[in-house]
């Protein structure tokens, strides 16, 4: 079928060919009428001539597609496929053209690989310096309880989750560490609970949660990630009011009372850098939290969608039920 769709251009890729068959034809009767020629003699020496032709094209066309479909998989792996042997001078010329090209691709792709690799270390050494300077600071501030000391604290917790975040960032590509096994989802929700409890604290936001007995197939750590981003994005549109979080049928709800996402923006809450109405508003949104929630979403096999109404608040799902998973 797909053959009978290239037809069409393989006639008129080759449209001077058969015009020349059609001329080389009327020269043909004109010669057999001029000199006599019988007509029965004229049409046998025409008909084989046209049964040839016809057997020669359709030899060649098959050629010509089996090429085109050896070009289209070339094309969609340009530098993993072995090029087929050339079959003339033009192929050959191109076919060294090609392999030139791959060889500095590779070169390009070795050092790039190489460079990524220096960049990755040294910002996930410098990140791992940056936690002890933190945690001392932090460290200090449990020593003082005034409301300065409070906001700092709380600032101080904000620049950590950042540096998390970034951690997170770079170890998105491999995410080699996970580990899929049954966890306690309860166990998994109250530690990130406890971890942003601080901020709760501070912007005085209830938080509504009751414990529930279910065991999910994740990772916990990647899962934790995703609940405290969800978490964290509550607390910074909701200011006044309440974050509920409940579970049911291995899907878990975070529902806050904050400012809601417009519904020109909610389709693209999940792209990476997108911040929307909301992140003009809030200057410190990066439009990075949600994006890796998602990719740590998809990677976990898990669903992660959000539904908004401005003014009234937001619903993040994670949909916690896998298909393709089975435990270590």
């Amino acid at each position: 079928m797909k053959a009978i769709k290239l037809l069409p251009k393989y006639l008129w890729q080759y449209k001077f060919v058969i015009l020349l068959f059609f001329v080389f034809t009327a020269v043909f009767a004109l010669m057999a009428y001029l000199y006599g020629m019988a007509v029965e003699a004229a049409l046998y020496a025409f008909l084989l001539c046209f049964v040839i032709t016809i057997l020669t094209t359709a030899v060649h066309f098959y050629v010509y597609c089996k090429k085109h479909f050896e070009r289209i998989r070339l094309f969609n792996y340009p530098f993993t496929l072995k090029l087929p042997a050339p079959q003339n001078l033009t192929e050959t010329e191109l076919f060294a053209v090609i392999e030139k090209i791959r060889e500095r691709y590779k070169n390009d792709l070795g050092e790039k690989q190489k460079e990524r690799a220096e960049y990755s270390d040294y910002y996930t050494m410098w990140m791992h310096q940056i936690k002890t300077p933190i945690a001392a600071m932090g460290l200090v501030l449990q020593n003082y309880d005034t409301k300065e000391s409070r906001t700092l604290g709380a600032e101080l917790f904000r620049i950590e989750q950042y540096v998390e975040m970034a951690l997170w960032y770079l170890r998105m590509d491999g995410m080699a560490d996970m580990v899929f096994k049954p966890y306690d989802l309860d166990e998994i929700i109250r530690d990130a609970v406890r971890k942003y409890a601080p901020l709760f604290i501070g912007k005085k936001i209830k938080l509504n949660y009751s414990p529930v007995n279910c065991k999910v197939i994740t990772d916990k750590k990647w899962l934790s990630f995703i609940i405290g981003q969800l978490l964290s994005n509550a607390i910074k549109y909701t200011e006044k009011g309440c974050v509920n979080i409940t579970v049911e049928n291995k899907v878990i709800m975070i529902e806050d009372t904050g400012i809601g996402i417009g519904k020109e923006d909610l389709p693209r809450i999940f792209e990476r850098g997108y911040t929307g109405y909301n992140g003009r508003i809030e200057k410190k949104s990066t439009g990075i939290g949600l994006y890796l929630s998602r990719r740590a979403a998809d990677k976990l096999s898990h669903k992660l969608y959000a539904t908004s109404e401005v003014g009234k608040g937001s619903k993040f799902y994670i949909d916690t039920n896998t298909y393709n998973l089975q435990a270590e």
